[in-house]
């Protein structure tokens, strides 16, 4: 048997069943490239169809390192290879198998099966998180995807023997025993394809051309296209979400080649012009049949990047940055391969009156779920009128087609949580404490996509990369609560701190360490190098079932989860993208508030936030002297690097600090007549704001139970005396009929705070204008 034979007899297949199929090379690298070299000399692929996902610049055809596989998304190849010799990286594999074709070839190039699990590659390296070393590292991730490899269908496993001996002098010639699986399915014969299928048909009150509808290859494609119809209208918003190959990034190409064709300018972004190609692949052809006198401005490489038609209007492409600028002058805005795509960035273009996002459901795209689990609220809650549609029929290749089963199986991306009747009646008190040791995961597959599949769909930043920490990784830990066997709560725990002096002194001198948040940013940003001796645990994910949620669930599992670790390590802690119900749930259980981060995260969009709650001594020292830190730098953090926070989200954080921290009130008499008088009297909050904001900044960090405020009184004390915000614009936001009627609010805000904390000067005042 010779590999070039085995690969094209996998081509052929794969082709006559619009499927894909894999060919795992394993052992000798050498050998493995001389094997690559025969095959691409055999099949029928051009060069341009071909990339190899490697560290080097090997073979004949495009290369790209594995960090930037992302370049991969919303393009098509024949054949991907994927050298994993010195590195794998989960969430590269996850993009580089989406980008495989139908009647392509996907072909690994990796050490060993018997010996890849215990090698140390680059991802390890990572995982590595001081003070734990890479030794302390183990391979289970890479021993799952041995396992899932020989199992699936459509998978052609070569192991090379040892000694290279396979009695020819060809190194693609396959000694008998180096021939592990043929990945042959011999399927039976199919009787149409794709490109043979009845059409899908027209909507009958469609507005598109029909040609458009006409290029449909599925009836999901066709109700996706019909749905962007609605961007006709002002201010609407379509999402279209699918696996990868089903068709949405061209249903969003011919929408944009239908709305250039009837005179509109469309503005069309991606993470990277690559992304853009299929969709504009698909906008050129349909303008191209329709208007013989549009023009296409094309790349190096000859693929369009803008397309104006005849009645003048236009399909370009701009990089995020650029569109985010740009998106209001745009009539129509697509969003390209949008869950890569930082939350701030997607946030921008709600700007745009009329606008289209297409994603994919389990791609992950190299960005986590910002999308599906905290940009989905913000369109909700934006004044579009949002449809959406969701691509279920494979197009670029036949549903069931064994690379994207094994896939989804190897990197858990359709993992989902029990369903709901098996733990709609849990509760705390019915529910188990568990350890969910690596070892346990890997043995019962149920269990491990149960828990796997809770921190998907509830975090935003799950990917790939997290199912191998989750196994490996040795800084981290997991625990669930479970109910009848199943998982309804699930906490992803590291361990941090415990640095030696000379990693403290490295972090102090601006150096970084991996895996341990709290100690970095403690260390780095607010300069306390003995803040990585303590040792802690922080809680990187907690997630509860949606069905049971608002139960004490996710309460429950951090009582336990401090009772196990509270007597051996001096913190537990949290940091998280800063929302008033987070905020509020972990005040609730104990964590108090020592940071909150002067940029916004790009995943999340939001200012990150970090907790700890002590549990020795060594941690209360720490605790004690942040939070009072913070509370003296928070009211001058909001005029400045904190003055687009949500006053709701600066409300919490207040609150969610310690009484204790909250500095002393040291006001002259002559301040205290400032504020006593704009509270009661005829003077004005502009003329000294200083004493109210310390005076605002005590009220919300000890909390009175004298002081009665509204919620609509305490945002204005954030947005108006905290933030700086202009009088106009805090009586717009807050809804007064005027600023006049504003400055009065806040006037009348100020008095119970003058009767709880005023000095006899103060109550003077007020007792000079409230006596009848």
């Amino acid at each position: 048997m010779n590999v070039g034979t085995l690969a094209s007899s996998l081509s052929r297949e794969a082709r006559e069943t619009n499927e894909r199929r894999a060919l795992v090379l394993g052992g000798d690298r050498e050998r493995g490239y001389a094997c690559l070299e025969a095959i691409l000399s055999t099949l029928p692929v051009g060069i341009t169809d071909t990339t190899l996902v490697g560290p080097e610049d090997r073979l004949r055809c495009e290369q790209i390192e594995q960090p930037h596989a992302g370049r991969l998304l919303g393009t098509t190849r024949q054949v991907v290879i994927v050298d994993a010799h010195e590195d794998l990286q989960p969430n590269a594999l996850g993009q580089v198998v989406g980008a495989v074709d139908g009647g392509g070839l996907l072909i690994l190039l990796t050490p060993a099966a018997e010996t890849w699990s215990d090698r140390r590659n680059g991802f390890d390296e990572s995982l590595a998180v001081p003070p734990f070393t890479i030794d302390d590292v183990t391979g289970r991730f890479r021993r799952r995807l041995v396992e899932t490899i020989r199992e699936h269908r459509g998978i052609a496993v070569v192991e090379f023997s040892d000694d290279g001996d396979t009695g020819s002098a060809e190194p693609a010639a396959l000694a008998e025993d180096e021939l592990v699986a043929n990945g042959l399915t011999n399927p039976a014969p199919i009787l149409s394809t794709p490109d043979t299928a009845p059409a899908a048909g027209i909507p009958p009150d469609a507005a598109f051309p029909a040609a458009a509808y006409e290029a449909c290859l599925t009836g999901d494609q066709v109700e996706g296209l019909a749905a962007l119809e609605s961007l006709a209208e002002p201010g609407r918003a379509v999402v279209l979400d699918a696996d990868r190959g089903r068709g949405k990034s061209s249903a969003a190409g011919l929408a944009a080649g239908c709305f250039a064709l009837a005179g509109e300018s469309v503005l069309v972004t991606a993470p990277s012009v690559a992304n853009a190609t299929e969709l504009f692949d698909r906008a050129d052809e349909l303008v191209a049949e329709l208007d013989a006198e549009a023009s296409v401005a094309a790349d190096s490489q000859g693929v369009p990047r803008e397309i104006e038609t005849s009645s003048g209007g236009r399909v370009r492409f701009r990089d995020p940055s650029a569109a985010a600028s740009e998106c209001e002058a745009a009539d129509v805005v697509i969003v390209d391969e949008a869950a890569a795509l930082p939350v701030s960035t997607l946030e921008s273009f709600l700007a745009a009156d009329r606008i289209a996002f297409a994603t994919t459901i389990h791609g992950y795209e190299g960005a986590g779920r910002g999308f599906s689990v905290r940009f989905r609220d913000r369109l909700a809650e934006s004044d579009h009128d949002v449809t959406e549609r969701t691509l279920t029929d494979p197009i670029r290749y036949a549903a069931g087609d064994p690379v994207e089963v094994w896939a989804f199986r190897a990197l858990l991306l359709d993992a989902r949580p029990p369903v709901a009747p098996l733990v709609a009646d849990a509760t705390p008190d019915s529910v188990e404490y568990r350890r969910l040791d690596p070892d346990e995961l890997l043995a019962d597959e149920r269990l491990l996509r149960e828990a796997f599949g809770l921190l998907v769909l509830a975090h935003y930043r799950t990917e790939p990369n997290d199912l191998a920490r989750l196994l490996d990784a040795p800084n981290l830990e997991a625990r669930a609560l479970v109910h009848g066997g199943h998982v309804v709560s699930v906490a992803l725990l590291a361990r941090e701190g415990d640095l030696d002096a000379e990693a403290r002194a490295m972090v102090y001198e601006g150096g970084r360490i991996r895996g341990n948040m709290l100690p970095d940013v403690l260390t780095s940003q607010l300069r306390d190098e003995a803040a990585g001796e303590p040792a802690g645990v922080r809680v990187v994910r907690i997630a509860t079932h949606h069905e049971v949620r608002a139960r004490g669930l996710g309460s429950r599992l951090l009582e336990r989860v401090r009772g196990e670790f509270g007597s051996t390590v001096d913190w537990l802690g949290t940091g998280f993208g800063a929302t008033p119900g987070l905020l509020s749930f972990w005040r609730e259980n104990g964590f108090r508030t020592l940071h909150v981060s002067t940029t916004r995260n790009d995943a999340s969009g939001e200012y990150s936030a970090l907790m700890l709650d002590p549990t020795s001594d060594a941690g209360r020292a720490l605790y004690d002297r942040h939070a009072e830190r913070f509370a003296r730098r928070f009211p001058a953090l909001c005029t400045d690097s904190l003055a687009d926070l949500d006053p709701d989200v600066a409300r919490e954080v207040l609150r969610s600090t310690p009484d204790e921290a909250a500095p002393p009130l040291e006001f002259s008499d002559h301040e205290w007549r400032i504020v006593a008088g704009a509270a009661y009297g005829p003077g004005l909050f502009d003329v000294d704001p200083g004493p109210f904001r310390e005076l605002a900044g005590r009220y919300f960090l000890t909390k009175p139970d004298a002081v009665d405020l509204s919620a609509r009184e305490e945002r204005l004390l954030v947005l108006r005396v905290l933030q700086g915000t202009d009088w106009a614009t805090v009586a717009d936001r807050l809804e007064f009929h005027s600023a006049g009627q504003c400055m009065r609010a806040l006037g009348e805000a100020f008095q119970p705070l003058v009767d709880e904390y005023g000095s006899a000067a103060a109550l003077e005042v007020r007792d000079r204008f409230t006596t009848e």
